[in-house]
């Protein structure tokens, strides 16, 4: 492990942070919301531990940045990215501790959408943007930022791409890894752009339009409202909203492809095909469900339930409505959806369609295989031919995914939280939905939870966002050694 090029790498990366922190630091300066000063002393505690360890690890520029490199500097980011990114909540007074602030910003940068605070239509201007910022930058990911606009860095960045974007398979846009960032960080600010531009539309103020931009094209969930996107009771913003839940769900790269003119790409894609019909069956069984039991009538029940399983589904964590009242079968749906997640290359997080589906083929081969022994069995993802390397990963993915979520479970249920309260707070984090049931339900926070739990969901959250390997690996002695 070349540790000197890892610590000087991440020291640029805090030098950009702190760079981000000036923006809402003016943003404080305009409106005189009285978070300046936090911000300010933010940005420079960031800005002078990035010096210093800039300055403290030189390193050559012929140096090659290696897999274990690649899976250390991704890893570390984000623990960094939450560590100085949370300060300005912590010396704004907006949480009452640093866990808490800690808790927040890596909710924001991993685009859970777990929240510590229960006013939120109280916090300044600035904070609330900057909340809704951190998921959004977040939401392609730190590292695929840096490679598109940072080419001072100097490093060959496959190594981060890979280690940082979700998904077995990496989609390469462009010969070049920068150009491959740069274009999808191009759609990910079209879509946003036009987001914005129909809440605007619709009457929502700059500030409210802005941030669940930010969160939605994230697929975050942070919302300027106590009572989320439910509070604005617009039928046409449910609409917009779920509409970017939707693509920012989906696959950025068939996004681009669409944008080029291969629009029949959507077609083509088996996990968009899944994807689409999960969250039309769901929302059909939702609304039904809602219907029948006399919880709305047919037209508020379609739209509560197209809402809320796109929300659940993409991960993103918006809620409209207090689930939580709905029937059991409709909560045991929205429950199974936090474990789906959205395509792979989507700023979505959970295990994602493309695993899922890949597993179903996987099973019906080894079925068929029992059936005829002789037969040769070749599991296809649409055209392509799905190598047994890929599929020995996801099957090794969800084996760690499961083992974590049980593992993770039982820790929180030792600190005191009651198991349905434990269960879906460890699914939320992991799935990088935000919202569960019980204490962490749909109109409570995580703010009651004893400290220990907080920093065993940050850690679930960090494991989600990166997909469990990028973390575990680290773990590994073998990682270490020359």
């Amino acid at each position: 492990m070349k540790l000197a090029l890892v610590f000087h790498l991440l020291g640029r990366l805090l030098l950009g942070l702190a760079l981000v922190l000036l923006l809402p630091l003016g943003i404080a300066l305009a409106t005189r919301g009285g978070d300046a000063l936090a911000f300010g002393v933010s940005a420079l505690i960031t800005a002078v531990v990035g010096g210093i360890m800039v300055l403290a690890a030189p390193f050559g520029k012929g140096e090659e940045l290696g897999p274990r490199e690649g899976f250390a500097i991704v890893t570390l980011a984000w623990v960094f990215a939450a560590a100085f990114g949370g300060l300005p909540f912590y010396l704004s007074g907006a949480v009452p501790t640093y866990t808490d602030a800690y808790f927040e910003a890596m909710s924001g940068f991993t685009t859970t959408g777990a929240t510590i605070i229960s006013r939120i239509e109280g916090l300044p201007p600035a904070t609330l943007l900057w909340r809704g910022f951190t998921q959004w930058v977040g939401g392609l990911g730190i590292i695929v930022l840096s490679l598109a606009i940072l080419p001072a860095l100097g490093v060959g960045g496959m190594q981060l791409y890979k280690a940082e974007a979700p998904g077995p398979v990496v989609d390469r846009l462009a010969p070049r890894i920068r150009e491959t960032a740069r274009r999808l960080w191009r759609v990910y600010v079209l879509i946003s752009a036009a987001e914005l531009a129909l809440l605007l539309g619709g009457g929502m103020s700059w500030l409210d339009a802005l941030a669940h931009t930010f969160t939605t094209t994230a697929t975050g969930g942070f919302s300027t409202r106590d009572a989320s996107v439910g509070a604005y009771g617009s039928a046409y913003f449910d609409g917009v909203i779920t509409v970017f839940m939707f693509l920012a769900g989906a696959n950025f790269a068939l996004h681009y492809h669409a944008l080029r003119g291969d629009v029949r790409g959507y077609r083509r894609n088996p996990e968009f095909l899944l994807y689409a019909a999960v969250l039309a069956g769901a929302t059909g069984l939702l609304t039904f469900t809602l219907w029948r039991a006399g919880t709305y009538g047919a037209p508020e029940a379609l739209r509560y339930a197209a809402f809320q399983a796109v929300s659940i589904a993409t991960t993103t964590g918006y809620a409209t409505a207090d689930y939580e009242r709905w029937p059991a079968l409709a909560q045991g749906l929205l429950f199974l959806l936090m474990f789906l997640g959205g395509c792979a290359g989507s700023t979505a997080g959970a295990i994602k369609c493309v695993r899922v589906l890949l597993m179903v083929k996987r099973a019906q081969a080894q079925l068929f295989k029992l059936a005829h022994p002789r037969a040769v069995v070749v599991v296809r993802l649409g055209e392509r031919q799905v190598s047994d390397e890929i599929l020995n990963g996801v099957q090794g993915f969800l084996l760690l995914y499961l083992g974590v979520y049980a593992l993770a479970t039982l820790a929180v249920t030792a600190f005191g939280p009651d198991l349905l309260s434990a269960l879906a707070a460890v699914a939320a984090t992991l799935g990088n939905v935000g919202p569960g049931f019980g204490v962490v339900g749909p109109t409570e926070t995580y703010a009651p939870l004893p400290l220990a739990v907080k920093w065993i969901l940050s850690a679930c959250m960090l494991l989600g966002r990166l997909e469990i390997f990028t973390v575990l690996v680290l773990l590994s002695p073998a990682i270490w050694r020359k």
